[in-house]
């Protein structure tokens, strides 16, 4: 064999060598590490006893899980991607917050913000008149939860709270400014005002029931928009007002046991139809200084009428099958709650 065969044999020997060594080193290293369950216990027994070192520790994909436990802790999330924060469960988790803190629960911080963050199974107390504060980002999922005071949000966009317990605000139990948001579900009962929606947000409520509000149960105002479809708006102070230069689409509501119905501005664009009333002092009346009864805004296709629930002293605002609000247009039924079976009749 030649000298300069000799080299070459050695060079690829040497380099076969290389690259074997380097196939060792990445075998030991073994595959990527996957999402991670990083669990969130006041009896140590987790890996962490503080929800923010859990929150900052948290990467990408992973879950923050919360076991059971009253925490007088608040906790923010921010400049996070895709992770989850999950509680033990609606009745078992409470996060309390701090005195020196407003608000125990918050998403976003000026000027950063959070992108897919999923937040279920817990509760959260007010605290210093606020619980949870959801500020400048997308894809935010409130889900099975109980907020105990007001939920306020601003400048986020595809914001979904889904079969959620909101309640016991002194002002607004539901507030977006500049925001896109879905409701789905929800019970939302004894604020001020239910939902507000301002700005120039964009929401869309679905099958929420709405109870109690001192006053109404929604406002859209300034140039917001909104859907309001399938609702029950029930023993409140109104049903909904439309003020400033809204636009809103608004069917398949029953709004009865209120006051009054509907606040319609002359300034607002509002559409209404196949909606059922059952109120005090009118259903529709045109916003003014002082508003006015306004009969001729009642749509052709809206019912007037006892609703027939099952037992609204009890707040149990399920139709009864006797109820008139079956069938109507392309509804099955009107309202967020499907009829009783006919044992629930009292």
């Amino acid at each position: 064999m030649s000298s300069s065969m000799k080299r070459v044999t050695g060079l690829c020997f040497i380099a076969a060598l290389v690259f074997s060594g380097l196939g060792l080193v990445w075998a030991d290293e073994g595959p990527l590490p996957g999402p991670r369950t990083l669990v969130v216990a006041l009896d140590g027994t987790g890996d962490f006893v503080s929800l923010q070192e859990a929150v900052d520790a948290a990467k990408k994909g992973d879950t923050v899980f919360v076991k059971a436990g009253q925490y007088p802790q608040d906790v923010t999330i921010h400049s996070k991607e895709k992770i989850k924060f999950v509680g033990a469960g609606v009745d078992l988790v409470t996060i309390l917050g701090r005195d020196i803190v407003v608000g125990a629960l918050h998403v976003g911080k000026w000027p950063y913000g959070a992108t897919d963050i999923e937040i279920s199974d817990l509760t959260i107390n007010d605290r210093g008149g606020h619980a949870v504060g959801l500020f400048n980002g997308q894809g935010i999922v409130l889900r099975r939860m109980t907020i105990n005071g007001l939920l306020f949000s601003q400048q986020v966009q595809n914001v979904r709270i889904e079969d959620c317990v909101i309640g016991g605000s002194e002002t607004t139990g539901v507030q977006f400014a500049d925001s896109e948001a879905v409701l789905i579900g929800n019970f939302i009962h004894d604020n001020d005002y239910g939902v507000s929606i301002a700005g120039k947000s964009n929401v869309r409520l679905e099958r929420n029931v709405i109870t109690r509000s001192l006053f109404e149960a929604v406002v859209v105002s300034d140039r917001a928009k909104a859907v309001l479809v399938s609702n029950t708006l029930v023993k409140n102070g109104g049903g909904a007002s439309f003020i400033g230069q809204s636009q809103s689409d608004v069917t398949g509501n029953v709004v009865g046991l209120n006051r009054v119905g509907f606040v319609i501005a002359p300034s607002s664009q509002t559409t209404t139809s196949f909606n059922a009333f059952y109120n005090r002092d009118g259903d529709y009346l045109r916003g003014g200084n002082p508003n006015q009864p306004a009969p001729e805004l009642k749509a052709q296709s809206d019912i007037t009428g006892d609703p027939h629930f099952v037992d609204p002293e009890h707040d149990d605002f399920r139709l009864r099958r006797d109820t008139p609000l079956l069938k109507i247009g392309a509804f099955p039924y009107l309202g967020a709650l499907a009829p009783a079976p006919p044992a629930a009749r009292r």
